[in-house]
Parts: C-alpha cells; structure tokens; sequence
C-alpha cells in the first residue's frame, strides 16, 4: 500500500512543481517552496522559508529525532534551466502525465528528486515516525546558476537551519552495465571546477597594413594548440579503482576497460574518462570589435575540473609547462568544489543495501562527478558525509540526453522508486 501511494504522491507533487515556472534566472522559487510547505504541513510538518529575497526563498523542514543520533538531510534544488517551447513536443512547463513519465523542465534535474523525497518525508510524519537523530528535508533556489541565493548563503547566514551529519542529493543512482555486470552509481565527491583565463597582448593597428601592428589574435593560436595537445594531470585514485572493479571485477585496469567501453558503451566511457586526471576545455575566446582594428589582446577562457585531492596549482604548472616560451598572463576566475565523502560510512552501507531490491545481482560503484552540486557546501561547512544518489531504472544513456535538454521527463516508476528508498533509508540511519 505505501508503494502506491508514494508513487502517486511524488508523481503528483512533480507535475506540481514543473508547472511553477523556476526558470533560473530569475528563479522565483519561492512560490514552488510554498507549495511544498503546504503539502507538508497537511503532514503535520511546519516547514521554515528563508532566503535573501521574499522571491527567492529556501525551505527547510525537521521531524525531531528522539536522541542524539546522526541527522540525515535529503537535498534538492527547486530552480531548473531554461527551455525553448519550440525544441519541445510539449508544453515544457505542463507537468504532462503520459507514458508513464511526468514530463517537463526539471523533471530529472531536479525536481523529480525532490518530489520523491518530499513523499518520502511526508510518508514518514504521517506515521509519526522518529529516529535516533534528526530528519531534514531542505530544497534550495539558486543552486543551476550559483549566485549566492541558495545553499551556500544558508551555510553562512543560517546554519543551524542546514547542518547536517549525513546527505542524500542528485549525482547518483544511474544503471550502468559492463559485460554482464550491472552497478548502480553512489556519487562521493566532485572535482573542482576551475575555469581560468589566458591572455596575450600584442599592439593595435589598422588592418589594412597587418605587417604595422602585432596581433595578439595570432598569439593565442598557438596557445589553442598546445593546451588542446598537452598532458593533463592527475593522480592514483583509490575511487577509481573501486569504481571499475565494480564492473569488471578484482584488478581490473580503468584504462583497459575505457577502451573497451569506448564506442559500444559511451555511458561508462564518459565515467571513467573524467576520472583519469583534469578536464581542460577552450570554451569561450574575446578579441577585437572591429573588422578594421588589429587586436592588440585576446582572451582565452578554458574550462578546467580538477580531481579531489589536487589543487589549482597543479593545473596552473601544467599548463606553464605546456606553454614555455610564449608570451601570456593565466589567472584562475574561481575555484569552487573538489570534495569527497568516505565511501566506508553507514549511509554508504544503507544505500549500497537498497540497491538489490532496484535489481537483483546490481552492486554498488563508488562514483566522483565530473561537475559538482551543492554537497560540497555541506562538506566544506560542516564536514557532513554527502552522497549524490536517486536510483533509476530509466536508460542513463537516455537519461542523459534529456537533462539540460527538450522533452525532459522522470519515470513514475522511478519516482515511486526513490521514494522508497528514502523512505527505507530514513529508517535504517534513525534506527542506527
């Protein structure tokens, strides 16, 4: 009977949610945190709005634990990324039921997790459930643009509100398969996102006689080549290891198993890739405005990840190596995340014991996201044991083209799913 009821609560509060419009900017998640503090308060649950804004507000809720047992936050933002109607086959903001999938902006990313640990909360304080320490659900604006609306002002501005031991948010519980194996994903940590920015200088002149100037256009150009061909840099990860073991069983080797997955399987091969070392990508480049005027600088911004364990300055000499002897100035423009969770943990173990009730035989496979999400605030502020993880049947590969995409859409089934898992969860770590 729960089952059921979980499905049809957290499918519901998903179409709900898709059609309050959070577009990030401006966000306007206040109204989609009222509707949640609405449902919860039919629950007997007095939610908390806060936020730096009356139009950009938080929420915060709390079943009191009886004791002073470990507390467990469930973690999701409420602002999504735009969508054009016109890539769409539906309205994306109707919150359609058909085919068994809520369909709409956010549904995967990520209002279909918090939908599902909505229900799962609620569930609990209609049962008048009470663990050893406390249960929290807290679903924050602004975490898709990161302008100081949401997590990482709450940790600043309002940590009692927020502090928790242990999390649950999004990055994990995809279906990944290799060779007959199946695991489901438990994200532990992120990489540090560190884009930084080159630039070369030359002297300004008219175009019509290019040999008077020194055009800092064609400067950059070998810079593009070398940093496209350069080595990145890395380092032994233990995570890694477990990661592809999972998968392929005792010894085996990361690099051996993404050749193999390379073409066939793209899924596991865009795992394991970002894991071997950083990512450094040109993304954006500036120059001159006018057709008739040789430059005399151009910008170069690179978008740069860099795994937990390892610092900017690792990347920064990389880079200074691959670019000896030519002219340029390289300053980082922020560095934001790099953290990791202990995998040997009881939140570990909790969701690692779910996984044969998603699909029998299906192990666990420790993963480190090659973007990041608001765990690491918690990480950083409290030291909290954070994991990304909502378990899902659907075809990551499918999944994945939809995120960010047109025709966004979260299965029922899955929904129902998660909220199961929670719910369980919540149990073990409050019986703990």
């Amino acid at each position: 009977m729960i089952a059921t009821d979980l499905r049809t609560e957290a499918a519901g509060l998903l179409a709900d949610l898709i059609r309050i419009d959070t577009t990030n900017p401006p966000g306007n998640e206040t109204a989609a945190a009222e509707h949640l503090a609405r449902h919860l308060a039919e629950a007997g649950v007095e939610a908390t709005l806060v936020g730096r804004s009356p139009q950009r507000q938080n929420l915060i809720a709390r079943i009191r634990g009886r004791d002073q047992g470990p507390s467990l936050m469930l973690l999701g933002h409420t602002d999504v990324v735009p969508a054009d109607p016109g890539e769409w086959s539906v309205p994306p903001f109707s919150g359609l039921d058909r085919g068994g999938f809520v369909w709409g902006r956010g549904a995967l990313d990520m209002k279909g997790q918090v939908a599902a640990e909505t229900a799962a909360f609620a569930s609990l304080a209609r049962q008048g459930w009470q663990g050893a320490g406390d249960l929290i659900l807290c679903a924050v604006a602004d975490e898709e643009v990161g302008d100081g609306w949401g997590l990482s002002w709450l940790v600043e501005e309002h940590p009692e509100l927020v502090q928790a031991d242990l999390v649950i948010n999004e990055g994990g519980g995809e279906r990944v398969a290799h060779n007959g194996r199946v695991a489901y994903t438990i994200a532990i940590g992120e990489k540090m996102c560190a884009p930084f920015r080159i630039t070369t200088s030359g002297r300004s002149g008219h175009a019509s006689v290019p040999s008077v100037a020194d055009n800092a256009v064609l400067k950059m150009l070998p810079v593009i080549e070398r940093i496209e061909r350069m080595q990145r840099p890395g380092r032994e990860l233990p995570e890694l290891a477990m990661f592809v073991e999972a998968l392929g069983g005792p010894g085996t080797d990361p690099l051996r198993m993404l050749s193999e997955a390379r073409g066939r399987n793209p899924v596991l091969a865009s795992m394991i890739e970002p894991l071997l070392g950083a990512t450094i990508a040109p993304t954006v480049i500036e120059a001159g405005s006018s057709v008739n005027v040789i430059p005399n600088r151009a910008e170069l911004v690179c978008d740069s990840r860099i795994l937990p364990g390892m610092s900017p300055s690792d990347t920064e000499a990389a880079v200074r190596e691959a670019l000896a002897g030519l002219e340029y100035t390289f300053e980082f423009l922020e560095t934001d995340g790099g953290t990791i969770s202990p995998v040997g943990t009881d939140l570990y173990a909790a969701i690692e014991r779910f996984i044969p009730e998603i699909e029998p035989g299906a192990t666990a496979a420790p993963l480190i996201s090659a973007g990041f999400t608001d765990s690491h605030w918690m990480r950083e502020a409290f030291g909290s044991v954070a994991y990304g993880f909502m378990p899902a049947r659907m075809d990551p590969a499918l999944a994945g083209t939809l995120v960010h995409s047109a025709d966004e859409r979260a299965a029922k089934d899955d929904l129902e799913l998660a909220a199961r898992c929670f719910v369980q969860i919540a149990g073990e770590i409050g019986s703990a």
